[in-house]
């Protein structure tokens, strides 16, 4: 609906300037909205929005959602929190601060505005799955004392959170559980495989593989996950989810390596160190949900997305 102001929609991203909210920014510019960027720098980067700038739909914001924010918007997508071991584990208080205290100020905003909100859950609620695929309605198996619980804790909380909201005071959500998704703008040194293997094996260094490197993964390339995101925004408010976004298509590390390797064309070996304390030894998302509610499934492949992201991390870090 195009609103009198002349635009489609204000849409708030939290977030926005990170690896995920980029990419977000840019697709619902595109569609014709007015976007406000939030993000308070931690991991997200002013260079990664820096080309949006000059779009007079486009605001970007320094804010911490920990604290209220006063705006007039439409839509919201909560995407603000350090989502890669390296970042979240730095400062794990404020990590679930993030996730907890964030939730609920955004989701004042949302009820003070009548807005519908969006949640980028995640995976980690699921722990080290028994269950394999992961469907949503798998409770999980989370270490609530771990050194990954500040995240994994601190999203099924905002889960939860937004359910009650929704069941309370009626407000249109939706909670969206997000899979291991790469490509372009992913931080350098966030301590993500697939950015990890990619920086080492364009320096030349060894590919730490944790482990024996058999614990698998399923990679969704951004572009996927974004579609999914405007696709699940866009259902009847009674789709609430939680809904699984990932690619269903699983490998392991080594396997992973072995493409990134070929595909750098590094003469990088394989180092295996030990397995960090409650890594998740498989972890692919049963998609049929997105499937039914959504019609989406992702359509890039691993060597193609892989591709792309090579060329942007040799282009950015190693030109």
């Amino acid at each position: 609906m195009i609103s009198p102001r002349g635009y489609n929609k204000r849409i708030l991203v939290t977030g926005g300037a990170g690896f995920l909210g980029s990419h977000l920014c840019e697709r619902l510019l595109a569609a014709g909205n007015d976007v406000l960027c939030v993000d308070n720098f931690f991991t997200g980067s002013r260079s990664n929005v820096a080309h949006l700038l000059p779009n007079p739909h486009f605001e970007l914001m320094r804010h911490d959602v920990t604290f209220p924010l006063y705006v007039e918007v439409d839509e919201i997508y909560n995407l603000a929190c350090p989502a890669s071991p390296v970042h979240y584990q730095h400062d794990p208080v404020q990590t679930t601060k993030t996730s907890v205290i964030g939730a609920i100020n955004m989701l004042g905003l949302a009820k003070r505005l009548g807005a519908r909100i969006m949640q980028a859950s995640t995976s980690e609620i699921y722990g080290d799955p028994a269950v394999h695929p992961q469907p949503e309605e798998y409770w999980g198996n989370v270490n609530t004392i771990g050194p990954r619980a500040c995240y994994d804790e601190g999203k099924r909380c905002a889960e939860t959170l937004f359910f009650d909201y929704h069941r309370q005071h009626k407000l249109s959500i939706k909670v969206i559980r997000i899979f291991n998704t790469y490509g372009p703008r992913m931080h350098p040194n966030d301590g993500r495989v697939v950015s990890n293997f990619i920086i080492q094996a364009l320096k030349g260094e060894p590919i730490t593989i944790y482990g024996d490197g058999l614990q698998t993964r399923s990679f969704c390339y951004a572009d996927d996950l974004i579609d999914g995101f405007i696709r699940f925004m866009a259902t009847p408010a009674d789709v609430t989810g939680p809904i699984n976004l990932g690619n269903p298509g699983e490998f392991t590390m080594l396997e992973l390596a072995e493409k990134v390797i070929r595909l750098t064309g590094s003469s990088s070996r394989i180092e295996h160190r030990p397995l960090p304390q409650d890594d998740p030894k498989q972890r692919r998302p049963d998609i049929a949900k997105a499937r039914s509610l959504l019609e989406w499934e992702p359509k890039v492949p691993l060597d193609e997305g892989l591709e792309r992201t090579i060329a942007y991390f040799r282009g950015r870090f190693f030109a």
